[in-house]
């Protein structure tokens, strides 16, 4: 595979088909550096929900393609889990699917008048700029995604 694009489109370019072949969803790919080691997360996803079996068959499917394919060029540590309820909103495509969800919504600095954290409905999403009405519907705030820290949908209310 030619090095071309950023590690985590290197590595979806190949585990996308792979994870669409066994019936499930990608959901996420994220390259992190947490103390001294990488680790590749590839988040799956299915309308039945992740299990344990579902991380491992994906595990075990991807492992030979991403040596084969050597995406990445240090070593890191491979996990496949699922997304979780809170799950994190970072792509288009998410974003578009949850419009009318409850989310929360962690700012990386305070903005007016909502602070740093707060929640609300998803009312619409745009290139990046995210519509959010608080829940009395009186008040409705755009943001970008860019300034959160992180958008995740709200399923405890």
């Amino acid at each position: 595979m030619a090095k071309k694009g950023n590690t985590v489109s290197r590595v979806r370019e190949v585990v996308e088909p792979i994870v669409t072949e066994l019936g499930l969803r990608l959901w996420d790919v994220r390259f992190v550096k947490e103390g001294a080691g990488w680790f590749l997360r590839i988040i799956i996803d299915s309308d039945n929900g992740i299990n344990i079996n579902d991380c491992e068959k994906v595990s075990r499917a991807v492992d030979k393609p991403l040596d084969e394919a050597d995406p990445i060029e240090q070593a890191y540590t491979l996990e496949v889990c699922s997304p979780g309820l809170e799950r994190e909103l970072t792509r288009d495509e998410h974003f578009e699917s949850f419009i009318g969800a409850d989310i929360m919504v962690r700012m990386i600095r305070p903005v007016e008048p909502v602070g740093r954290e707060f929640k609300g409905v998803l009312k619409a999403y745009d290139k990046g700029n995210v519509t959010i009405q608080d829940h009395s519907g009186e008040n409705e705030i755009t943001i970008t995604t860019k300034d959160a820290a992180w958008i995740k949908l709200d399923d405890f209310d």
